[in-house]
């Protein structure tokens, strides 16, 4: 096989259930230098009169050159070809994105844009997961006798921690915290200094950090805030904040969230929606075993995948776990027919977040979907993209 030198890339998509992987060799420019390829288990050598230049994948990745197939140029990419793969990926959390607090535990909960602390040193006794949004017609539907739990909401009490598809619930009720009056319709009121948030008046809910003034959720009643989980970190007292870059963390919650709720409730449509009610993007998962490695790269060591961004340091070799999804853009008024179409079938599942982290998502899929290679971008009318876990 030959390719020129001129912008060496390589582009590799492994399926860890299928043990297979799409692999794409830069297209050849005119003029360039003709160079050999060998696909070998644990890397890709690229020889040209000038010398060879080698690729390595990560340690967990080993490709099957034999059970290469379906060779072929699509102008724009280059050459595809498909190959068996044994890839071997724990599917074990990261701990820094586990958001879930655990019973028990003293946590501390911090605006992850700026790192203020919102909640100090919060011993949480119980936490527990919402029920699914139609529970009371479930319950109304099962029981011989009147629901108890008619006109009461699930508001959690001191020391409780309900978690929600993207939200956390929490009581604002806390012996170390200054009593608050009741709040009327002009009131703005001040929390201790030592829980770094300010609630606004009835007639605008938002919890806003005070340091870097972003939004982080919501007063649901006089003692409950609903905080978003793409706002917010939450670690063991003992632990220190840690700085993750913003993309990367707004990326990995929100493919979880598609990964737990496709898993527990069969849906693999979404509609992502703002906290002022508005539509921003539809999405469509794909698949949830998806490792992404991609170079673009002149040098003769070839280290790291652009794609990856910042998450990867200079010496690393790993490769990192993503969700391949479908997406559409409904802002300015664009897709209201579809748009329609999914907000009105039972199928598709709708997540609330801030409408500011509903413009970054766009944007991060937007960039990840820019360097894809050309042929890979688009899908039956709809954009491609890969959110890294």
């Amino acid at each position: 096989m030959t390719a020129t030198a001129a912008a060496m890339r390589m582009f590799l998509e492994v399926r860890r259930r299928l043990q297979s992987a799409l692999l794409i060799v830069g297209e050849p420019k005119e003029g360039g230098v003709p160079m050999d390829i060998s696909i070998m288990p644990s890397s890709l050598q690229v020889r040209t009169p000038e010398g060879c230049t080698e690729i390595w994948f990560p340690a967990e990745v080993r490709l099957v050159p034999s059970s290469c197939r379906g060779l072929r140029y699509v102008a724009g990419d280059g050459l595809h070809l498909r190959l068996q793969t044994q890839a071997e990926l724990s599917t074990k959390s990261i701990s820094l994105f586990n958001q879930s607090p655990q019973a028990q535990e003293c946590c501390t909960f911090y605006c992850q844009s700026c790192g203020e602390v919102i909640i100090r040193d919060r011993k949480l006794l119980r936490v527990l997961p919402l029920p699914s949004e139609n529970w009371g017609a479930l319950v109304g539907e099962w029981c011989c006798h009147p629901d108890p739990f008619a006109n009461k909401p699930l508001h959690p009490q001191e020391n409780d921690c309900f978690t929600g598809d993207s939200f956390f619930l929490v009581n604002l009720r806390s012996d170390s915290w200054q009593p608050r009056p009741e709040l009327d319709q002009m009131e703005t009121h001040y929390l201790s200094s030592e829980n770094h948030f300010e609630l606004k008046p009835k007639a605008n809910t938002k919890v806003i950090c005070k340091r870097c003034k972003v939004m982080l959720g919501e007063t649901t009643s006089s003692d409950t805030t609903k905080l978003y989980m793409t706002e917010i970190i939450i670690q063991p007292s003992k632990r220190n904040f840690p700085i993750i870059p913003r993309s990367h963390f707004v990326q990995s919650v929100i493919a979880r969230c598609l990964v737990e709720l496709s898993s527990a409730r069969s849906t693999f449509r979404f509609t992502i929606q703002g906290h002022d009610g508005k539509a921003y993007m539809l999405l469509w998962l794909l698949n949830s075993d998806s490792l992404v490695i991609e170079c673009l790269e002149n040098s003769k060591s070839i280290k790291k995948f652009p794609l990856l961004e910042d998450i990867l340091k200079d010496d690393s070799s790993s490769a990192w776990n993503a969700v391949k999804v479908l997406y559409q853009p409904c802002i300015k008024n664009r897709n209201e027919k579809l748009v329609s179409s999914w907000e009105s079938d039972i199928s598709v599942h709708c997540l609330t977040l801030p409408a500011a982290t509903c413009l970054e998502l766009l944007l991060i899929l937007s960039g990840n979907n820019a360097v894809l290679p050309p042929s890979l971008r688009c899908m039956n009318s709809f954009q491609v993209a890969f959110l890294k876990m």
